[in-house]
């Protein structure tokens, strides 16, 4: 148990920190380190001088963006899609939203969970997202431990399938659309799971 650590940094102050705690720990545990190619181009995707030479690692990434009194719904997510959900709440011009990035997946940091929860104490509405169909990614790892600490959660995720990609650009974007629209938009009263339908088409 802790025996590993698996991280999905998503700026580069975040992977420095990260790599510079690995080298510098008495005890070395194998690291896992999830790195896109399309944040090494992602315009937003990146760091300050103050953050490399004064910042560390946080294992959760508050919304610096977000007025803490203002949100009514978080929404958690984990690596590159936090940058599409950023840049889609931009353009709905949505203030009642905050987006956290879990960076640090395994071993889970629950004193950090709980610590950056607190700046968000009017919310009444939770979800993980995330861009992997249902059955892949973060989702199934997380979810039961983030249960334990928020009264409800929505998962929203593409369908579950054989395949972490579709094989076709256009039908990625159209899934994609509709991944962000569930998870900022208005959400129905029910169900609990809302996932893209877009796949079935």
């Amino acid at each position: 148990m802790d025996n590993i650590q698996v991280a999905n940094p998503t700026t580069p102050a975040q992977i420095f920190h990260l790599l510079r705690r690995q080298v510098k720990s008495n005890l070395r545990k194998p690291l896992v380190v999830m790195t896109p190619k399309s944040l090494l181009r992602h315009p937003l995707a990146t760091s300050s001088l103050d953050e490399f030479t004064s910042g560390k690692f946080h294992p959760i990434l508050l919304d610096k963006e977000a007025t803490p009194k203002l949100i009514k719904r978080v929404i958690l997510c984990s690596g590159k899609i936090y940058y599409d959900l950023l840049e889609e709440r931009s353009r709905r011009k949505e203030t009642g939203i905050a987006l956290l990035r879990i960076e640090q997946l395994y071993p889970f940091d629950e004193e950090a969970f709980l610590s950056v929860l607190q700046h968000y104490q009017e919310a009444k509405e939770y979800a993980f997202v995330q861009e992997e169909p249902e059955n892949m990614g973060a989702q199934s790892f997380l979810l039961p431990k983030l249960s334990t600490w928020l009264p409800s959660i929505r998962k929203i995720s593409r369908m579950a399938a054989a395949s972490p990609a579709t094989g076709s650009h256009k039908l990625h974007a159209v899934e994609q659309k509709e991944l962000l629209s569930q998870a900022l938009g208005p959400w129905p009263d029910n169900p609990r799971t809302a996932k893209p339908s877009a796949s079935k088409k």
